[in-house]
Protein backbone atom coordinates (compact mmCIF):
# COMPACT_ATOMS: atom_id res chain seq x y z
CA UNK A 1 0.00 0.00 0.00
CA UNK A 2 1.11 3.71 -0.45
CA UNK A 3 0.56 6.32 1.40
CA UNK A 4 0.32 9.59 0.38
CA UNK A 5 1.95 12.73 2.19
CA UNK A 6 -0.41 15.33 3.40
CA UNK A 7 -0.21 19.26 1.40
CA UNK A 8 2.07 21.29 2.68
CA UNK A 9 0.50 24.97 4.15
CA UNK A 10 -2.51 25.80 2.45
CA UNK A 11 -0.83 29.48 1.63
CA UNK A 12 1.69 27.64 -0.30
CA UNK A 13 0.89 27.19 -4.37
CA UNK A 14 -2.54 24.83 -5.35
CA UNK A 15 -2.64 22.49 -8.20
CA UNK A 16 -5.75 24.60 -9.41
CA UNK A 17 -3.61 27.12 -10.34
CA UNK A 18 -1.39 25.64 -13.05
CA UNK A 19 -4.59 23.83 -15.05
CA UNK A 20 -5.25 26.95 -17.28
CA UNK A 21 -0.89 27.97 -17.40
CA UNK A 22 0.11 27.15 -20.73
CA UNK A 23 3.58 27.28 -20.23
CA UNK A 24 4.04 24.50 -17.85
CA UNK A 25 4.69 21.15 -19.07
CA UNK A 26 5.14 17.56 -17.45
CA UNK A 27 7.06 14.60 -19.28
CA UNK A 28 7.90 11.13 -17.60
CA UNK A 29 10.52 8.88 -18.53
CA UNK A 30 9.93 5.03 -18.43
CA UNK A 31 11.97 4.17 -15.00
CA UNK A 32 8.70 5.39 -12.60
CA UNK A 33 5.67 6.42 -14.90
CA UNK A 34 3.81 5.76 -11.22
CA UNK A 35 5.09 8.48 -9.45
CA UNK A 36 4.82 10.92 -12.43
CA UNK A 37 1.57 10.24 -13.12
CA UNK A 38 0.60 11.36 -9.67
CA UNK A 39 3.16 14.10 -9.57
CA UNK A 40 1.27 15.96 -12.39
CA UNK A 41 -2.19 15.17 -11.19
CA UNK A 42 -1.11 16.84 -7.81
CA UNK A 43 -0.39 20.14 -10.24
CA UNK A 44 -3.66 19.52 -11.75
CA UNK A 45 -2.40 18.26 -15.15
CA UNK A 46 -1.47 14.77 -16.97
CA UNK A 47 1.93 13.87 -17.99
CA UNK A 48 2.37 15.47 -21.76
CA UNK A 49 2.62 12.55 -24.49
CA UNK A 50 6.06 11.04 -25.26
CA UNK A 51 6.97 8.51 -27.17
CA UNK A 52 9.74 5.96 -26.29
CA UNK A 53 11.33 3.13 -27.97
CA UNK A 54 14.32 0.78 -28.70
CA UNK A 55 16.07 -0.10 -31.75
CA UNK A 56 17.01 -3.61 -32.52
CA UNK A 57 20.65 -2.70 -31.99
CA UNK A 58 19.65 -1.46 -28.35
CA UNK A 59 19.78 2.35 -29.35
CA UNK A 60 16.98 4.44 -27.78
CA UNK A 61 14.67 6.71 -29.54
CA UNK A 62 12.60 9.74 -27.72
CA UNK A 63 10.22 12.06 -29.41
CA UNK A 64 8.34 14.62 -27.74
CA UNK A 65 4.58 15.01 -29.34
CA UNK A 66 3.28 18.28 -28.36
CA UNK A 67 4.65 21.37 -28.94
CA UNK A 68 7.20 23.08 -25.90
CA UNK A 69 8.44 26.23 -27.39
CA UNK A 70 8.56 28.41 -24.69
CA UNK A 71 7.30 26.43 -22.19
CA UNK A 72 9.30 25.30 -18.57
CA UNK A 73 9.30 22.03 -18.97
CA UNK A 74 9.61 18.99 -16.67
CA UNK A 75 11.15 16.26 -17.12
CA UNK A 76 10.31 13.26 -14.51
CA UNK A 77 12.95 10.51 -14.15
CA UNK A 78 14.98 8.12 -12.11
CA UNK A 79 18.42 6.91 -12.76
CA UNK A 80 17.46 3.58 -11.60
CA UNK A 81 17.98 0.17 -12.84
CA UNK A 82 18.99 -0.55 -15.70
CA UNK A 83 20.50 2.39 -14.94
CA UNK A 84 22.54 3.25 -18.26
CA UNK A 85 19.54 3.11 -20.50
CA UNK A 86 17.21 5.39 -17.71
CA UNK A 87 20.20 7.93 -17.91
CA UNK A 88 20.49 7.67 -21.69
CA UNK A 89 16.63 8.16 -21.81
CA UNK A 90 16.77 11.43 -19.99
CA UNK A 91 19.63 13.05 -21.72
CA UNK A 92 17.62 12.17 -25.04
CA UNK A 93 14.10 13.88 -23.61
CA UNK A 94 16.38 17.13 -22.55
CA UNK A 95 17.76 16.66 -26.14
CA UNK A 96 14.62 16.57 -27.73
CA UNK A 97 13.04 19.18 -25.37
CA UNK A 98 16.31 21.69 -26.19
CA UNK A 99 15.51 21.15 -29.94
CA UNK A 100 12.20 21.86 -29.79
CA UNK A 101 12.70 25.59 -28.08
CA UNK A 102 11.69 24.73 -24.73
CA UNK A 103 12.31 27.90 -22.30
CA UNK A 104 13.65 25.69 -19.33
CA UNK A 105 14.35 22.13 -18.83
CA UNK A 106 14.08 21.01 -15.22
CA UNK A 107 15.06 17.26 -15.00
CA UNK A 108 13.80 16.25 -11.92
CA UNK A 109 15.29 12.99 -10.73
CA UNK A 110 14.04 10.94 -7.88
CA UNK A 111 16.87 8.97 -7.49
CA UNK A 112 20.58 9.98 -8.86
CA UNK A 113 22.40 6.88 -9.79
CA UNK A 114 26.29 7.27 -9.41
CA UNK A 115 25.81 9.25 -7.00
CA UNK A 116 27.89 6.61 -4.76
CA UNK A 117 31.17 6.80 -7.35
CA UNK A 118 31.37 10.72 -5.72
CA UNK A 119 34.83 10.48 -4.98
CA UNK A 120 38.25 8.50 -5.42
CA UNK A 121 38.67 6.02 -3.00
CA UNK A 122 42.17 4.10 -5.39
CA UNK A 123 44.30 5.37 -7.51
CA UNK A 124 43.07 5.23 -11.01
CA UNK A 125 39.05 5.28 -10.34
CA UNK A 126 36.31 7.76 -12.10
CA UNK A 127 34.52 10.08 -10.39
CA UNK A 128 30.98 8.56 -11.70
CA UNK A 129 28.60 11.19 -9.93
CA UNK A 130 30.38 13.82 -11.51
CA UNK A 131 30.52 12.34 -14.92
CA UNK A 132 27.02 12.16 -14.72
CA UNK A 133 26.28 15.78 -13.78
CA UNK A 134 28.70 16.72 -17.00
CA UNK A 135 26.41 14.62 -18.97
CA UNK A 136 23.34 15.84 -18.05
CA UNK A 137 24.19 19.86 -17.90
CA UNK A 138 25.75 19.30 -21.38
CA UNK A 139 22.61 17.90 -22.86
CA UNK A 140 21.56 20.76 -22.38
CA UNK A 141 19.42 20.83 -18.76
CA UNK A 142 18.51 24.38 -16.98
CA UNK A 143 18.12 23.07 -13.31
CA UNK A 144 17.77 19.59 -11.85
CA UNK A 145 15.73 18.73 -8.77
CA UNK A 146 16.63 15.80 -6.90
CA UNK A 147 15.45 14.49 -3.96
CA UNK A 148 17.83 13.03 -1.41
CA UNK A 149 21.28 12.86 -3.10
CA UNK A 150 23.84 10.19 -1.59
CA UNK A 151 25.97 13.10 -0.77
CA UNK A 152 25.52 16.75 -0.50
CA UNK A 153 28.77 17.55 -2.40
CA UNK A 154 27.01 16.11 -5.73
CA UNK A 155 25.22 19.60 -5.93
CA UNK A 156 28.53 21.25 -6.74
CA UNK A 157 28.80 18.26 -9.59
CA UNK A 158 26.52 20.54 -11.16
CA UNK A 159 27.55 24.16 -12.86
CA UNK A 160 23.44 25.36 -12.76
CA UNK A 161 21.24 25.41 -10.07
CA UNK A 162 20.18 22.38 -7.94
CA UNK A 163 17.24 22.31 -5.65
CA UNK A 164 17.94 19.23 -3.30
CA UNK A 165 14.85 18.04 -1.53
CA UNK A 166 14.27 15.09 1.29
CA UNK A 167 11.88 12.30 1.69
CA UNK A 168 12.34 13.14 5.29
CA UNK A 169 9.72 14.46 6.11
CA UNK A 170 7.22 11.68 5.10
CA UNK A 171 9.04 9.14 6.58
CA UNK A 172 9.10 11.50 9.87
CA UNK A 173 5.12 12.11 9.56
CA UNK A 174 4.09 7.95 9.58
CA UNK A 175 6.65 7.22 12.01
CA UNK A 176 4.82 10.01 14.21
CA UNK A 177 1.20 8.30 13.80
CA UNK A 178 2.66 5.36 14.97
CA UNK A 179 3.46 6.98 18.36
CA UNK A 180 6.32 4.90 19.20
CA UNK A 181 7.64 4.65 22.72
CA UNK A 182 11.29 4.47 23.93
CA UNK A 183 12.85 5.46 20.30
CA UNK A 184 15.83 5.98 19.51
CA UNK A 185 17.66 6.82 15.80
CA UNK A 186 20.78 4.97 14.29
CA UNK A 187 22.46 5.47 11.95
CA UNK A 188 23.56 2.30 10.71
CA UNK A 189 27.36 3.31 10.07
CA UNK A 190 29.69 6.34 10.54
CA UNK A 191 29.27 8.11 7.18
CA UNK A 192 25.38 8.46 8.08
CA UNK A 193 25.94 10.22 11.50
CA UNK A 194 24.28 13.73 9.68
CA UNK A 195 21.70 12.33 8.28
CA UNK A 196 20.53 11.03 11.40
CA UNK A 197 21.09 13.60 13.54
CA UNK A 198 18.91 15.79 11.40
CA UNK A 199 15.86 12.86 11.61
CA UNK A 200 16.58 12.79 15.16
CA UNK A 201 16.20 16.41 15.34
CA UNK A 202 12.96 16.36 13.86
CA UNK A 203 11.28 13.12 15.64
CA UNK A 204 10.89 15.50 18.78
CA UNK A 205 14.70 15.55 19.71
CA UNK A 206 15.29 11.21 19.74
CA UNK A 207 18.57 10.24 21.36
CA UNK A 208 21.08 9.01 18.83
CA UNK A 209 23.66 6.15 17.96
CA UNK A 210 25.75 4.85 15.75
CA UNK A 211 26.62 1.24 14.68
CA UNK A 212 30.29 0.86 14.18
CA UNK A 213 31.07 -1.06 10.27
CA UNK A 214 34.07 -2.34 8.64
CA UNK A 215 33.45 -3.07 4.66
CA UNK A 216 35.22 -5.69 3.26
CA UNK A 217 34.10 -4.90 -0.24
CA UNK A 218 31.68 -3.28 -3.01
CA UNK A 219 28.10 -4.17 -1.39
CA UNK A 220 30.05 -6.07 1.87
CA UNK A 221 29.46 -5.14 5.14
CA UNK A 222 29.96 -6.23 8.82
CA UNK A 223 28.58 -4.56 11.23
CA UNK A 224 31.13 -4.23 14.57
CA UNK A 225 29.22 -2.33 17.45
CA UNK A 226 26.91 -0.33 18.89
CA UNK A 227 27.76 3.44 20.11
CA UNK A 228 24.89 4.54 22.18
CA UNK A 229 22.37 3.66 24.62
CA UNK A 230 19.58 1.26 22.37
CA UNK A 231 18.65 -1.73 25.59
CA UNK A 232 14.67 -2.08 25.57
CA UNK A 233 14.41 0.68 22.93
CA UNK A 234 12.60 0.94 20.03
CA UNK A 235 15.30 1.62 16.91
CA UNK A 236 14.59 3.72 14.06
CA UNK A 237 17.50 2.58 11.13
CA UNK A 238 18.26 5.37 8.87
CA UNK A 239 19.79 5.75 5.77
CA UNK A 240 19.25 7.20 2.36
CA UNK A 241 18.80 3.87 0.27
CA UNK A 242 18.54 0.43 0.63
CA UNK A 243 20.57 -1.47 -1.92
CA UNK A 244 21.76 -5.39 -1.19
CA UNK A 245 20.09 -4.75 2.31
CA UNK A 246 23.98 -6.12 3.65
CA UNK A 247 24.48 -2.93 5.95
CA UNK A 248 21.47 -2.26 7.96
CA UNK A 249 20.21 -6.01 8.19
CA UNK A 250 23.58 -6.49 9.87
CA UNK A 251 23.31 -3.09 11.75
CA UNK A 252 19.78 -4.63 12.65
CA UNK A 253 21.20 -7.94 14.21
CA UNK A 254 24.29 -5.57 16.11
CA UNK A 255 21.02 -3.65 17.94
CA UNK A 256 18.83 -6.43 18.81
CA UNK A 257 22.24 -8.03 20.10
CA UNK A 258 22.60 -5.37 22.47
CA UNK A 259 19.17 -5.25 23.43
CA UNK A 260 17.14 -3.61 21.31
CA UNK A 261 13.33 -4.24 21.47
CA UNK A 262 12.40 -3.90 17.91
CA UNK A 263 13.97 -2.38 15.17
CA UNK A 264 12.40 -0.20 11.84
CA UNK A 265 14.13 0.51 8.72
CA UNK A 266 13.63 3.80 6.92
CA UNK A 267 14.96 4.88 3.77
CA UNK A 268 14.13 7.07 1.13
CA UNK A 269 15.45 5.32 -2.34
CA UNK A 270 14.35 1.27 -2.73
CA UNK A 271 16.89 0.11 -4.51
CA UNK A 272 16.84 -3.44 -3.68
CA UNK A 273 19.05 -5.12 -5.59
CA UNK A 274 20.10 -9.17 -5.14
CA UNK A 275 19.53 -10.64 -1.63
CA UNK A 276 17.68 -7.60 -0.54
CA UNK A 277 14.28 -8.71 -0.26
CA UNK A 278 15.37 -12.44 1.61
CA UNK A 279 17.46 -10.13 3.99
CA UNK A 280 14.70 -7.55 4.67
CA UNK A 281 12.06 -10.03 5.01
CA UNK A 282 13.28 -12.56 7.83
CA UNK A 283 11.78 -11.13 10.74
CA UNK A 284 14.37 -9.01 12.03
CA UNK A 285 12.51 -5.70 10.84
CA UNK A 286 9.43 -4.97 12.38
CA UNK A 287 8.77 -2.30 9.32
CA UNK A 288 10.91 -1.36 6.52
CA UNK A 289 9.67 1.83 5.66
CA UNK A 290 10.67 3.33 1.97
CA UNK A 291 8.93 5.54 -0.60
CA UNK A 292 8.19 5.33 -3.99
CA UNK A 293 10.95 7.37 -5.51
CA UNK A 294 12.01 4.28 -7.53
CA UNK A 295 9.06 1.11 -8.88
CA UNK A 296 8.97 -1.75 -6.36
CA UNK A 297 7.90 -4.70 -8.71
CA UNK A 298 5.04 -7.09 -6.56
CA UNK A 299 8.16 -9.71 -6.88
CA UNK A 300 9.61 -7.32 -4.37
CA UNK A 301 7.34 -6.52 -1.51
CA UNK A 302 7.38 -8.44 1.81
CA UNK A 303 4.89 -8.36 4.30
CA UNK A 304 6.92 -5.78 6.45
CA UNK A 305 6.81 -3.22 3.79
CA UNK A 306 5.62 -0.13 3.60
CA UNK A 307 6.18 2.19 0.99
CA UNK A 308 5.52 6.21 1.40
CA UNK A 309 4.48 8.58 -1.69
CA UNK A 310 7.04 11.61 -2.14
CA UNK A 311 4.42 12.73 -5.17
CA UNK A 312 2.92 15.54 -3.47
CA UNK A 313 6.24 16.45 -1.81
CA UNK A 314 7.89 16.49 -5.59
CA UNK A 315 5.06 18.34 -7.14
CA UNK A 316 5.11 21.02 -4.28
CA UNK A 317 8.70 21.38 -5.18
CA UNK A 318 7.82 21.70 -8.96
CA UNK A 319 5.60 24.29 -8.42
CA UNK A 320 7.43 26.54 -5.65
CA UNK A 321 10.21 26.51 -8.80
CA UNK A 322 7.73 27.75 -11.36
CA UNK A 323 6.55 30.17 -9.47
CA UNK A 324 9.79 31.42 -8.28
CA UNK A 325 9.34 30.71 -4.61
CA UNK A 326 11.51 29.30 -2.01
CA UNK A 327 12.17 25.40 -1.74
CA UNK A 328 14.18 25.21 1.16
CA UNK A 329 11.23 26.76 3.52
CA UNK A 330 9.48 23.36 2.80
CA UNK A 331 11.51 21.95 5.20
CA UNK A 332 12.00 24.48 7.98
Amino acid sequence: MIRSATRFDPSSITAAAFIGDERLRVFSGSANPDLALMVARYLGMDPGPLVRKAFADGELYVQIQESVRGCDVYLIQPTCEPVNDHLMELLLMIDACKRASARQITAVIPYYGYARADRKTAGRESIAAKLVANLITKAGVSRVLAMDLHSAQIQAYFDIPVDHVYGSPVIIEYIKSKHLEDVVVVSPDVGGVARARAFAKKLDDAPLAIVDKRRQAHNVAEAMNVIGEVEGKTAILVDDMIDTAGTISEAARALIAEGAREVYACATHAVFSGPAVSRLSTGIFKEVIVTNTLPISQARRFPQLQVLSVANLLGEAISRIHEDSSVSSMFR
